[in-house]
């Protein structure tokens, strides 16, 4: 199987700085978007937020902290430093902001400090340079000790190039997980719903802490298990809470590292606590899982614990499920107890069947047989001027499958015959847990497929 471009891991860059240098004007420069508080009252980032960023081919994360305010003995300020604290364990590499209008301010020297301790590359970034080209603000700077300081106005983009060229040279290079032929597979849920619980009884060992407490598990942690001549990587993570309700600092970087863990994985594991059901944030994670492209499956844990039940009340509960996200009537459950051990192991050969059906390949012939038979069966619904015709069909991708269907009018195919063709497709080959991807094209065409391609 070919895993090697899933499993690398995204490096993570964060922005530190004194209050109102322009955090979050530059955190949106990067990302290209608006998803950050932004205001000219001092200290307004209150929260941290995250996103991901692009630039030169090489992908990174970049998260926004609030504004640092080392001595301070504010309850804010104690707050921001040590959510600081915790970007500084999360990151890769560091963008120290300060203000080139201000010049070296005595907070701007007490951060240098404690970035010097870090151990991570630090860039000093002197923001509000509008005049960036006469500018000679930014040189004041050298005298914090980390080199050449690069001049920005993150408000109209000026320099924020050369700026990125600078952060992409600074990132570690990209390293695949540990075995370049192991599964990656996420393990994710809403806390205590026995996660780590689940990852311990399928290792055999007591490898993660356990505890009564929601949300115990603190850090993503990789543990490889060799099972059927397959490696198989657990990536177990925090808990993970809806991002409104995200209310402390470990709460939001375990959500970070669910949103890596879920970008690394071939295969997710969604554990679903049988007591409680399966909740809007358990569809959100599903959904994320599924649009990124990994192999799914739902594990409802503490299955011994569940009150009279009989031989339907599963399938009762997956149904109810199916009609809020239909994309899960392809998705394997699992109803097993981690505490018992109950239908454990089954969880094992499920992922090994998950992550084989995302890889599947089906020859131009077949694909062509069952889109002809689909099409004899139900032709596609026809609006007035052009007939459409599907003409011919191919998989062109793994990881997930994707079929390309060639059809003269590729923006008229209905949504509805789009998911009978998907059906049709996973009767013939069921692809049991992984996304199938349809893309529709015009004959002849040497533009990318339509953007609007049905996943399912």
């Amino acid at each position: 199987m070919s895993r090697a471009s899933s499993s690398a891991s995204k490096p993570t860059v964060a922005i530190i700085g004194r209050p109102n240098t322009g955090k979050s004007t530059l955190f949106n420069r990067i990302i290209g978007g608006r998803r950050a508080i932004v205001s000219e009252h001092a200290g307004t980032t209150r929260d941290r937020h995250f996103g991901d960023a692009e630039w030169n081919g090489r992908s990174f994360w970049v998260v926004d902290t609030g504004g640092l305010v080392p001595d301070s003995d504010e309850a804010m300020d104690r707050a921001i430093r040590q959510q600081v604290e915790f970007a500084l364990d999360e990151a890769d590499a560091l963008v120290f902001l300060v203000d080139g209008r201000e010049g070296v301010h005595p907070i701007d020297r007490a951060i240098a400090d404690k970035l010097r301790s870090a151990g991570r590359p630090v860039l000093v970034v002197v923001n509000k340079l509008d005049d960036l080209e006469r500018s000679t603000a930014q040189y004041e700077f050298y005298q914090l000790g980390f080199g050449d300081p690069i001049g920005v106005s993150a408000a109209v983009g000026k320099g924020s190039g050369d700026l990125l060229d600078r952060i992409v040279e600074r990132l570690p290079s990209a390293k695949e997980s540990e075995g370049d032929d192991a599964i990656n597979v996420a393990v994710v849920g809403r806390p205590n719903v026995g996660k780590s619980s689940l990852v311990n009884k399928l290792l055999g060992e007591e490898r993660h802490v356990v505890a009564p407490d929601a949300g115990t598990t603190r850090d993503a942690i990789d543990s490889l298990l060799r099972y059927q001549g397959t490696s198989l990587n657990f990536i177990d993570t925090a808990g993970l809470r809806r991002r409104a309700k995200v209310e402390d600092d470990l709460e939001f970087y375990s959500t970070l590292r669910t949103e890596r863990a879920i970008e690394r994985a071939q295969v997710c594991v969604l554990v679903v606590d049988a007591t409680l059901g399966l909740h809007n944030q358990d569809l959100r994670i599903a959904t994320q899982a599924w649009d990124h492209g990994c192999a799914l499956i739902v594990v409802v844990n503490k299955w011994d614990l569940v009150e009279d039940k009989d031989a339907n009340t599963a399938r009762r509960g997956q149904d109810e499920l199916i009609e809020k996200a239909p994309f899960l009537r392809y998705v394997p459950f699992l109803y097993v107890s981690a505490l018992t051990g109950q239908r454990a192991r089954k969880v094992l050969d499920a992922i090994l069947e998950a992550a084989a059906a995302r890889e599947e390949r089906v020859p131009t012939a077949e694909v062509n047989r069952v889109l002809g038979e689909l099409i004899e069966r139900q032709a596609p619904p026809q609006k007035p001027g052009e007939e459409v015709k599907l003409l011919y069909a191919s998989q062109v991708g793994t990881a997930p499958p994707t079929i390309a269907i060639v059809t003269n009018r590729p923006d008229d195919v209905p949504e509805s015959y789009q998911r009978y063709l998907v059906h049709g497709f996973r009767a013939a080959w069921a692809f049991s847990g992984s996304p199938l991807r349809l893309k529709f094209t015009a004959r002849g065409a040497r533009k990318q497929p339509r953007s609007d391609d049905r996943r399912a």
